[in-house]
């Protein structure tokens, strides 16, 4: 099965054409700090989560952050993994739409078809019946 960093990689570059990992530099209290982007667009600075997982509440800080650092709009990806919105993925929607940080799930499923049909999009149609 895919893990969170190949089903990031997939979003990001293939559905988001963005940038992974993307690093953005800071002071804080005297010191240079950075945070990594989960993925970057020339518009929006994405965090990913998967549902079931507490750590998908850092998404939407960690968004929101890089947005006020980058100029950029936040946005928070929840990748659901079973079709069933679990209490975390609930709570990140939730305060997601309250904030006003753009928010959509992705079917965990929908991310790997996605990669494994890749080369057919990209490739030159075929002529049908020799034409």
């Amino acid at each position: 099965m895919a893990g969170e960093v190949e089903l990031t990689a997939i979003l990001c570059s293939l559905i988001l054409g963005g940038e992974m990992e993307v690093r953005h530099d800071y002071i804080a209290a005297g010191s240079a700090r950075h945070v990594r982007v989960d993925c970057e667009t020339p518009t929006h600075v994405v965090e990913v989560g998967v549902d079931a997982k507490r750590s998908s509440f850092d998404s939407l800080h960690q968004a929101l952050f890089a947005a006020e650092i980058t100029g950029k709009l936040p946005m928070v990806v929840m990748i659901d993994t079973n079709g069933v919105e679990e209490g975390e993925e609930f709570q990140v929607e939730t305060v997601a739409r309250r904030t006003g940080v753009s928010y959509f799930t992705v079917d965990k499923d929908f991310l790997i078809r996605w990669r494994m049909t890749a080369p057919f999009r990209d490739a030159d149609p075929v002529p049908l019946f020799g034409y």
